[in-house]
């Protein structure tokens, strides 16, 4: 009953047609709502956390281990619905477990790098935006090109500008603009932050990640110069000092408060800036993908909660 008062208190108040979302308006995010009063914001689990479990096992041990919102992938949307799964049904069931989506990753291709590709590429996306919003989630991760490194910005921010449009209007979805740390192109939050404002929408807004932030060399005072609003959704991890942050993958990210991100920091200012979207604990580690999911869940939880009590939040 109170992971389900949290997922109410987190949506916002609208009704967003085609998407399925009941939604009431946020509390402020000095309040600290969630977790039985541990946080300012719901946390959420991000599958790719224990990726070698099945999805409904995920699901599963996503409640067990008390969290507010469970974050997918859309490759186990695509393989749910391929098996014949309705997703519809499993995102009521998602809701009726008293966990929220906030978001999917992602919609891959969505912005070519080859105008002439952009055509071709909207049945896809589109499909996926179908997907996402059946199943209830609230954002739409939207990956732009890894390379060439010099794309055309402009032309990146065009196409943000119309697939959010597409989301809004035809599936009542937010598209979120995702930045990736170790990508050619597009990985720096200043460079995302300028194409979701070039795009010139009113409900632009960046996916963030203290991975990416650190692997692409953004560091984290950047967060206080944005509004919480322009935030969707905030990825938390962290990493050891080694290897060099230029050689670092996802393989290296550990638990939140186990490695040398700021991410007292981090939550301090998300606090100023008034975030109050979600934090999505997600990990790629080898290492906790050969233990038991439920174990690798309730360690994360467990040690975010911990940073965020040392932050004074």
């Amino acid at each position: 009953m109170a992971n389900e008062v949290s997922r109410r208190n987190f949506l916002q108040c609208s009704s967003l047609a085609g998407a399925g979302l009941a939604a009431l308006a946020p509390l402020s995010a000095s309040e600290k709502t969630y977790q039985k009063g541990a946080s300012p914001w719901p946390i959420c689990f991000n599958t790719s956390s224990i990726r070698p479990a099945t999805l409904d096992k995920k699901i599963e041990v996503t409640v067990a281990a008390g969290y507010d919102g469970l974050e997918p992938w859309i490759e186990e949307l695509e393989e749910y619905e391929k098996a014949g799964g309705n997703l519809q049904e499993l995102g009521k069931r998602v809701s009726d477990l008293g966990l929220f989506v906030p978001n999917v990753i992602g919609l891959w291709g969505a912005i070519p790098a080859d105008p002439a590709k952009w055509e071709e590429s909207l049945a896809p996306t589109r499909n996926r935006m179908r997907m996402m919003a059946a199943i209830g989630s609230r954002h739409a991760a939207c990956i732009p090109p890894g390379r060439p490194a010099d794309v055309d910005r402009t032309w990146c921010a065009r196409c943000y500008r119309d697939l959010v449009k597409i989301g809004r209007e035809e599936y009542g979805i937010s598209v979120a603009f995702e930045f990736v740390g170790f990508m050619e192109s597009i990985y720096r939050f200043g460079d995302a932050a300028g194409i979701a404002i070039d795009a010139n929408v009113p409900d632009a807004c960046l996916i963030m990640d203290t991975f990416h932030l650190y692997r692409g060399g953004s560091g984290f005072e950047g967060i206080r110069h944005v509004r919480g609003n322009f935030i969707a959704d905030f990825h938390i991890n962290d990493v050891a000092a080694e290897p060099a942050r230029e050689e670092m993958g996802d393989k290296h990210r550990i638990y939140p408060g186990d490695g040398i991100l700021p991410l007292a920091s981090v939550f301090q200012q998300l606090k100023e800036i008034g975030y109050q979207g979600p934090l999505s604990v997600e990990m790629f580690n080898e290492e906790h993908y050969a233990q038991d999911p439920q174990v690798v869940a309730e360690t994360a939880l467990r040690k975010t909660l911990a940073v965020i009590q040392g932050s004074g939040v």
